[in-house]
């Protein structure tokens, strides 16, 4: 099927938008649409810092949240599933607490350049 299926990476080079378009501390859902398909990823901000990862959940496959970039815990400190309580570091992706222990989110290479989120 083309131009359906799902994707879990992302050519490099793809301005996603300037670094402000996703406040420090918090985080943005990017669908990126592609000859191949289409890519469901999200992106956290730490002060100049940005930590890309696939929006899939590794214990049940689904996206992380219910709610449109909705991915942290109300402190900010964690990604958080919404769906069964899964907790990750933002800055590796690991899991650290809930159902996948041990697992990790799959990266999604990003960085900032020239003031703008691109993929890397």
């Amino acid at each position: 099927m083309t131009g359906g299926e799902r994707l879990y990476a992302t050519p490099a080079g793809v301005r996603l938008g300037p670094r402000d378009l996703i406040a420090d501390g918090k985080a943005r859902n990017f669908v990126l649409q592609m000859k191949a398909g289409r890519f469901h990823g999200f992106v956290v901000r730490r002060g100049d810092a940005v930590f890309g990862y696939v929006d899939r959940c590794p214990h049940a496959g689904l996206p992380l949240t219910q709610t449109l970039d909705d991915y942290l815990t109300p402190d900010g400190a964690l990604i958080a599933c919404s769906w069964h309580g899964a907790l990750f570091q933002p800055e590796t992706g690991a899991c650290v607490g809930g159902p996948c222990m041990g697992q990790s989110l799959t990266p999604w290479p990003v960085a900032l350049r020239d003031g703008a989120i691109v993929t890397a």
